[in-house]
């Protein structure tokens, strides 16, 4: 079985940084879709980062695109989202998810219907 549990949330000043961490367990080989979601506070889902367990070629929404860079530990324990010139509109709760790739070709764009293991959230606020 499949968990995940992140950590990381934290309150920072626009253009600050944070770093999120998703602890994984049941993960098993290297065949699995890895990404990063969040739940604004007008509760709109956004997926903001995704990528393939098996070649390291990630997806980043536009909105993050530039400024965050999704990651993870050499062993495939943990899952990382560097986050940097933070906004006010990236105040959500973020969620990390897992999934199996459902197409020959291995694509696990950030969207919903990819993933179906997620964390339990953690809090990010920007402030102004």
């Amino acid at each position: 079985q499949v968990q995940l549990a992140e950590s990381g949330g934290d309150s920072v000043q626009a253009g600050g940084s944070l770093t999120l961490s998703c602890a994984m367990s049941g993960l098993s080989g290297n065949n699995y879709c890895l990404g990063w979601f969040r739940v604004t506070p007008t509760e709109e889902r956004e997926g903001i980062a995704s990528f393939y367990t098996g070649r390291m070629n990630p997806y980043y929404v536009d909105s993050v695109k530039g400024r965050f860079t999704i990651s993870q530990d050499s062993a495939k324990s943990t899952m990382y989202l560097q986050m940097n010139s933070l906004k006010p509109e990236d105040t959500a709760i973020y969620f990390c998810a897992a999934g199996v790739p459902r197409d020959t070709y291995k694509l696990c764009p950030p969207l919903s219907a990819v993933f179906n293991s997620w964390g339990q959230g953690t809090q990010v606020t920007v402030s102004s």
